[in-house]
């Protein structure tokens, strides 16, 4: 099951809640609050944007993981994938990618996805992102589509 997920706001009575820090859970200023654990049931497939960029988080057996959301053949969107047993599927074409390690396990993609650390503490889910991951990210997205773009013109 896929889902896209904004960043969650809790409006009480004394306003908004702003997101936990890193630093109160003893993790690095790169880690970026994403969700509460109970956002990523086991299955599910989810996409997020810490620091802009474009993120799929799924849960398979429990664990956790972040990718990027672009698969690596036709530039779709992993969060409209799904997940399976091998790891994450990509709806277009059938390609998985091995949730740990980014690598491409079943055809037509060839190329890995990146992996992002993760981690889960006291039911929030925080992951690493880099201010060059979130300039790296988008310049490799931008590429895919237009590669996408040739691919559908010839």
């Amino acid at each position: 099951m896929s889902e896209t997920v904004n960043e969650p706001v809790d409006e009480s009575a004394s306003g908004p809640v702003s997101d936990p820090a890193p630093g109160e859970y003893g993790l690095e200023p790169d880690y970026i609050y994403v969700c509460r654990s109970g956002q990523l049931p086991d299955g599910y497939v989810r996409r997020f944007y810490p620091r802009g960029l474009e993120l799929c988080l799924a849960r398979n057996h429990g664990t956790a993981y972040a990718v990027s959301n672009t698969c690596t053949h036709m530039a779709c969107l992993l969060s409209a994938g799904k997940v399976v047993e091998d790891g994450i599927g990509c709806s277009c074409h059938g390609s998985i990618f091995d949730l740990d390690t980014g690598e491409a396990i079943y055809p037509p993609a060839t190329k890995p996805i990146t992996t992002y650390p993760l981690v889960e503490v006291d039911g929030k889910v925080f992951v690493r992102v880099t201010e060059q991951d979130a300039i790296d990210g988008e310049k490799r997205r931008r590429e895919l589509e237009e590669a996408r773009r040739k691919a559908a013109s010839t």
